[in-house]
């Protein structure tokens, strides 16, 4: 991540969640480098035969927002529907938001370029970060 411009990350949808696999991931990920991912695009992206792709996307974003990264969207929902690859490519809908999402991800990417490049500096990061606890 020190070295990339920004992340993207699929999974599954099993049981309204994503996959194991990549919340297992993306759990240790965050916790030990996500400091190098602060401020660089994130999107997320949901497979599905039916439903609970909102639900998963919303687990993925998560990360994305909790680490300063500016989360990437298209004209929908990121999400595709299919039992397999072959029903995927028949969802017409979910393959332009795919592509929109990619379009969309490409330009944040070249305005953070050109920002950088104007001496555009990225926001100053607070001294402490504050932990508010609401039990008394």
């Amino acid at each position: 991540m020190k070295e990339s411009d920004g992340l993207v990350v699929g999974s599954p949808v099993h049981y309204a969640s994503a996959s194991g696999a990549i919340t297992s991931f993306l759990d240790r990920f965050f916790y030990s480098g996500g400091r190098y991912a602060v401020h660089k695009p994130g999107a997320a992206v949901a497979s599905a035969r039916r439903a609970g792709t909102t639900a998963a996307l919303d687990q993925l974003n998560k990360y994305f927002m909790i680490s300063q990264m500016p989360v990437v969207s298209s004209q929908y929902w990121n999400m595709v529907h299919g039992s397999c690859p072959e029903d995927v490519r028949k969802d017409e809908e979910g393959l332009q938001i795919m592509r929109v999402l990619g379009r969309n991800m490409a330009w944040m990417l070249k305005c953070i370029e050109a920002g950088k490049n104007a001496g555009i500096p990225i926001p100053a990061a607070e001294e402490e970060k504050k932990r508010t606890n609401f039990i008394r």
